[in-house]
């Protein structure tokens, strides 16, 4: 959606040379869309942009970290807009995760040898437009990333109501036609081609867009879920979806986090003490603190200190001058000294970034049992699976986040689903095992209203919650008449606003 006026001006200029009849072919054929490149290469480049940063806004919104500091940092650690940083979800899933897709299947629809591959794109591409739509509500879907290919530059929206009956139909078809005879895609970043994984991949994106729907319409929700369970969804580790990083692709969040704010995001009171309450031993995994640091200089490994009972998560509602009182009345030596996400370890640059894990689809299934929405399974058993699923997920970040075998077991004992109280425990551990997944915390978090966390106090804040990310103003300027008539039929271009699914 972004370069819209450059492609603007290109169209009316090819338009003005389709004069000369004898041209018209050749100008009228996509100059932009992939037509050369391997396929399989374009899905990997799409794989790659599903990793972004959510700092600002998801990951705060939730509550597990955020900045006391202003400017472009201004976001959920103040429930206040911050359109400049709106985009990010928007320009990355519809320039390069939407875009690449529809140019796999594109290339992909006549040749049957490719058939695995184009339904590999088309999960990937539902999983996209669950993002987006989970993100901002009604926008583009048949018509989002078509402006290359299709040369559609004011794509029309289309209520997330109408959007998500077909992400569960995309994510059914596909998934179901995947073919492990077929061609195997070895090319393939995600899971070099493995057509098994890809399967419950597909599948447990069903589960999830199945479970998005639980509030708004039961019967499709208990139609989609026990789909994705017959299909078989992930359930161990070893098939977890996650986009890969190293010292030349680094994670997102990580490289914000050990650059330029390095001292600037702090985990939030609420996450270390949920964690501190239930003798949590993933709070070893997660946090450090600098202990006496007076500044962003003392925040050195001689400093350190990964000590559950040392960690001091900073209180929420806070700026520069107020967040320097809280850490005294803490008896900190200032809010510098506050607990961080490691990033030596759990948030280093090499870090990969989880897009579905067993710990989420296990306690998903946890509860779609407790709804009787599947029928196989004790809701007990899937619950405390998420939670030995996650913690041997520290292990697979780093080998000093591994969680101790002893303390893993001792903890899921002591900590059993308890009649009565199954959703809030459900999804509380789902926010704990969505720790820097922003996105789908952010998306669960308003499904379930779980964890149960008091408003941002923030004096200044703008809403009591943020419910959704407002339109980017690239968006706004451009493609206004459709933008518009979103804003119209989904309510004000503010953060109250929900959207469809969140009641």
């Amino acid at each position: 959606m972004k370069k819209i006026y450059n492609i603007c001006f290109l169209a009316l200029l090819f338009t003005m040379i389709t004069s000369c009849d004898k041209d018209f072919d050749e100008i009228n054929t996509s100059k932009a869309a992939a037509t050369s490149v391997d396929p399989a290469f374009i899905l990997n480049n799409a794989v790659i942009n599903t990793s972004v940063v959510t700092l600002v806004f998801e990951i705060g919104i939730v509550q597990q970290i955020i900045s006391p500091n202003s400017g472009v940092l201004t976001g959920a650690n103040f429930n206040q807009e911050n359109r400049t940083t709106f985009d990010v979800n928007w320009v990355s899933y519809y320039r390069n995760v939407i875009k690449n897709t529809k140019d796999i299947i594109r290339l992909t629809k006549d040749d049957p040898a490719r058939a695995n591959l184009m339904n590999m794109a088309r999960i990937l591409q539902a999983y996209a437009f669950m993002v987006i739509t989970d993100s901002y509500g009604d926008v583009p879907y048949e018509e989002g990333g078509e402006g290359y290919t299709s040369q559609i530059f004011f794509p029309k929206y289309e209520t997330q109501q109408a959007i998500y009956p077909k992400i569960i139909k995309e994510l059914s078809e596909a998934s179901a036609a995947l073919n492990a005879s077929g061609n195997i895609e070895t090319a393939d970043i995600l899971y070099g081609g493995n057509v098994d994984k890809w399967k419950k991949f597909g599948y447990s994106l069903l589960l999830r867009a199945g479970m998005r729907l639980s509030a708004v319409d039961p019967a499709q929700a208990q139609a989609a879920v026990k789909a994705a369970f017959d299909g078989g969804v992930i359930t161990m580790n070893i098939d977890n979806a996650f986009v890969r990083h190293d010292a030349n692709y680094r994670n997102p969040i990580s490289n914000t986090l050990n650059s330029t704010e390095a001292a600037n995001f702090y985990l939030t009171k609420p996450f270390v003490d949920a964690l501190k309450s239930t003798n949590d031993p993933r709070l070893v995994s997660i946090a450090v603190r600098y202990m006496g640091a007076k500044s962003g200089s003392d925040q050195v490994p001689a400093n350190a200190s990964i000590v559950a009972a040392n960690q001091i998560g900073i209180p929420m509602g806070n700026d520069n001058k107020t967040a320097a009182a809280a850490a005294t009345a803490d008896g900190l030596a200032s809010f510098y000294e506050y607990s961080q996400a490691d990033r030596n370890r759990i948030v280093k640059l090499t870090a990969p970034m989880f897009i579905v894990t067993a710990s989420q689809t296990n306690l998903l299934l946890a509860e779609a049992r407790v709804r009787g929405w599947i029928t196989t399974g004790n809701a007990a058993d899937y619950f405390a699976e998420g939670i030995r699923a996650h913690m041997n997920q520290m292990a697979l970040v780093d080998a000093t986040c591994a969680v101790d075998p002893a303390a893993r077991d001792a903890y899921i004992a002591a900590n059993p689903l308890v009649s009565g109280k199954e959703m809030e425990q459900i999804n509380t551990q789902y926010w704990i095992s969505s720790f820097l997944n922003g996105q789908e915390a952010f998306a669960n978090f308003r499904r379930s209203n779980f964890p149960a966390l008091a408003p941002n106090p923030y004096p200044g804040r703008a809403v009591e919650w943020i419910n959704r990310l407002t339109y980017p103003n690239s968006e706004i300027s451009v493609n206004t008449e459709n933008v518009n008539e979103a804003i119209k039929r989904q309510g004000p271009d503010n953060l109250a606003t929900k959207v469809w699914w969140d009641k």
